[in-house]
């Protein structure tokens, strides 16, 4: 149950980014023609007002499409068309026309050509394959030469749909620490309930899972972290026993040597931290607070890439899905504590100035709207192949030291 808590957790912070593109782009005049909880195929849909809404068969998060994101490209038709016209060659005239208009950059002729080309396709005899790629032609064309195309709109219009998804991921991060703050977030003293294991660890070995709460070492009391942490302090790398309360039974762990790190002899656990409260002002400013420090913290990890030691702190979905369900057995404001990093990390990771990211489409309109007119489309795909490929070494990186962490 704890892992499905966490993964509708994570799928609804990516729906609600997609959400904030969707709600932006409204505000500002596009209309989005896809709005979807998870990705397509569709289970379900329905169309309101000329939008579909639907939910996918693919459970991640949701699906925006808006309209026009790129200057339309002949060649881009032509490698869409090209099969229908292989098929029947009454389609030749209009397309071959349609062609030259978007080469010579006519958008409204070509747009005006449409309503012909789709009749056409609806009426030849295409297989399957070609029919599909034929109607992706005329929908992708006839989206981007409208006037609520996206790359056809002044550029604060575009920055505020593009950046709408990022922000949303801001304010629901800062809303979850001002509810923590406010009722109890765990900031307060240690505790001897454990909240972490170290991977290899002595205690790791032994078998100590995140939630249970140390009652006795060496079978001796220890009712506060601080009697926990005397006791292996004192073992000098001896083996100690650590006796643990889970899901209301009693268990011994160990023993286990302790090992040394940081000149003090540990087993390689974190204790959870007592729940505390403030008042409103309070957590507001602590929430700020909040949000800088894991700003600077995902600066100094994605700075640290290409160190071994920085690198293996970065985490993945198969991680953060891992960490969650840990933290939840703790405690549901360790739970929200984790999901609030989550969703300021996936801001900030989308704000890279790298396409596809949102980040990457900030930077080009402000980039068109410096040199006043758009970047080529060579240009434009080149860029996004390297940031893609910076994007997927990322994601390596972190699925690795997911894989390689222990479960």
């Amino acid at each position: 149950m704890s892992y499905l808590v966490v993964i509708v957790g994570l799928l609804l912070l990516i729906f609600l980014h997609e959400l904030g593109h969707f709600t932006a782009a409204r505000a500002v005049g596009i209309k989005p023609r896809k709005f979807y909880v998870g990705f397509p195929p569709a289970l379900a849909k329905v169309t309101r007002n000329g939008v579909e809404y639907g939910i996918g068969t693919i459970p991640l998060g949701g699906y925006v499409r808006i309209p026009g994101m790129h200057r339309p490209a002949a060649r881009d038709f032509d490698a869409w068309i090209r099969p229908a016209l292989h098929e029947d060659a009454a389609l030749a005239p209009v397309a071959q026309r349609i062609r030259r208009r978007l080469e010579a950059e006519d958008y409204t002729g070509a747009r005006d050509d449409l309503p012909e080309l789709h009749r056409l396709v609806e009426l030849a005899a295409l297989t399957s394959g070609a029919r599909r790629l034929a109607e992706r032609a005329v929908r992708e064309v006839d989206e981007a030469t409208g006037y609520d195309a996206y790359w056809r709109q002044p550029t604060w219009k575009r920055l505020v749909v593009i950046a709408a998804g990022p922000l949303a991921n801001v304010v629901v991060a800062f809303v979850i620490f001002v509810v923590l703050f406010a009722t109890g977030a765990p900031t307060g003293p240690a505790t001897n309930v454990v909240a972490g294991v170290e991977g290899g660890s002595p205690a790791a070995t032994a078998g100590l899972h995140t939630g249970d709460r140390v009652v006795a070492v060496d079978g001796v009391s220890t009712p506060t972290f601080g009697a926990v942490s005397r006791t292996i302090r004192g073992s000098k790398g001896a083996p100690v026993t650590v006796t643990v309360e889970r899901d209301g039974r009693l268990t011994k762990l160990g023993p286990r040597r302790t090992i040394k790190s940081g000149g003090r002899w540990i087993w390689g656990f974190e204790p959870a931290a007592k729940l505390e409260s403030h008042s409103l002002g309070a957590s507001i400013g602590r929430s700020a607070s909040a949000l800088g420090r894991i700003t600077t913290g995902t600066g100094s990890a994605l700075g640290g890439l290409f160190h071994k030691k920085e690198r293996s702190q970065l985490v993945g979905t198969v991680g953060i899905v891992r960490e969650s369900a840990a933290a939840l057995s703790v405690g549901v404001p360790y739970y929200l504590t984790l999901v609030g990093l989550v969703s300021m990390s996936l801001a900030l990771l989308n704000l890279l100035p790298l396409l596809p990211l949102d980040g990457g489409h900030i930077a080009v309109s402000i980039i068109e709207s410096i040199r006043r007119r758009a970047l080529a489309r060579e240009v434009y795909e080149r860029v996004s192949l390297i940031g893609l490929a910076l994007v997927l070494f990322i994601a390596f990186i972190a699925l690795n030291n997911d894989i390689s962490r222990p479960g």
